[in-house]
């Protein structure tokens, strides 16, 4: 599958509009015929990084919003590698998490209802440490 150049927009404010106007007006389905929704608070925890070991989310990353538009390309790979997620606050694995790899290190995650006919968009990023993406490898495959 062929993924979209990187998008180049002048500042946050036009990647923020570019994401609720691509993104959260209505679901982006995926191979699998799954609706997935992008709600507007999900923006800040998607496109910005901690600066510290804190995990307070207060850096803007480039890096992840020029990639925005594989977000939806990603979800639509039938060739992604799929795993289950991981479930920081229990320390477990959650079957309702869903972490899609491609490209060898872009990651996107969603959260499926409980009913798995719907899923909500969680996180999007490049695992460009390799301790990160062997964690994701060892997971369980997603069935």
């Amino acid at each position: 599958m062929s993924y979209p150049d990187l998008l180049i927009l002048p500042s946050i404010e036009d990647y923020r509009k570019y994401y609720e106007d691509n993104y959260c007006r209505m679901p982006i389905i995926t191979f699998d015929s799954i609706p997935v929704y992008f709600s507007k608070n999900r923006f800040n925890h998607a496109f910005f990084e901690s600066s510290k070991k804190d995990k307070i989310k207060d850096t803007f990353s480039i890096k992840r919003a020029q990639r925005i538009n594989w977000i939806k390309t990603t979800l639509q790979d039938k060739n992604a590698l799929l795993f289950v997620g991981w479930d920081n606050k229990k320390k477990c694995y959650d079957y309702y998490r869903r972490v899609a790899v491609v490209l060898g290190n872009y990651v996107v995650i969603i959260r499926f209802n409980k009913l798995k006919k719907a899923a909500f968009f969680v996180t999007a990023y490049v695992a460009d440490h390799k301790r990160t993406l062997t964690m994701i490898m060892k997971s369980p495959k997603w069935q």
